[in-house]
Order: structure tokens, then sequence, then C-alpha cells
């Protein structure tokens, strides 16, 4: 089965990317858990994301397209990557969820291939 793994963090985390003070502490966290990812064969694909606020957010309101500067919710934590593993069970996406080094994680299973 094929789960994406969504990594959510703060702009401490986005900052420490970097910063040179920081910056090897917080690679080294996803170093460590790309390196297991690939070891236990499956990785299908992983990207980290730049900063929230390089990104732009499209709505479509009434038939007519809005396209705002950076991420369209205003929370503590944006999204900052995403891994597409394939693991037997949801339990096991868990337990590989868990072993990332963001507090936050949202799992869910992709839907077949079109």
């Amino acid at each position: 089965m094929s789960y994406t793994l969504m990594f959510f963090e703060s702009q401490e985390d986005f900052a420490a990317r970097t910063d040179p003070a920081r910056q090897q502490d917080y690679l080294a966290g996803w170093t460590h858990y790309v390196h297991a990812l690939r070891e236990a064969g499956i990785a299908v694909f992983g990207a980290g994301l730049h900063a929230p606020e390089t990104a732009a957010t499209m709505k479509r309101r009434g038939g007519e397209l809005a396209v705002q500067d950076g991420p369209f919710p205003e929370t503590k934590e944006q999204l900052g990557g995403i891994f597409v593993i394939d693991v037997p069970d949801l339990d096991t996406a868990l337990s590989w969820a868990a072993r990332g080094p963001v507090a936050t994680v949202e799992v869910r299973q992709n839907l077949p291939a079109l």
C-alpha cells in the first residue's frame, strides 16, 4: 500500500534550514531519516518544500480565480515536505511517520494511480 507522509514544520524549523548555527543539526535529523527509509526499501518519492512565504495559493470563487501570496492556512506549522512510502498497512506507515524529525506528520493512504 502506498502512503504519503506530510511533514509539518514550525517557522523555527524553516529558519534552521539556512541558519549556519543550526543547519547541521537540522540536516542531520533528515539525513538519518531519509537513509533509514531508503535502507528499508520503502521510499517511493520524497521532497522538501521551500519556506511557506514563497508559496502562492489559488482559490476559485464563483468562477473567478484568485491568487494569494503565501500559504492559505494561518497556523504555527506549515507543510515542509512529503514522502511517499510503500508499506503493508497504516500501522507501519504511522511507525515510519513517528520516526521523522518533526512533531506533526499527517499520514494518508494514496489512491491508485490514474
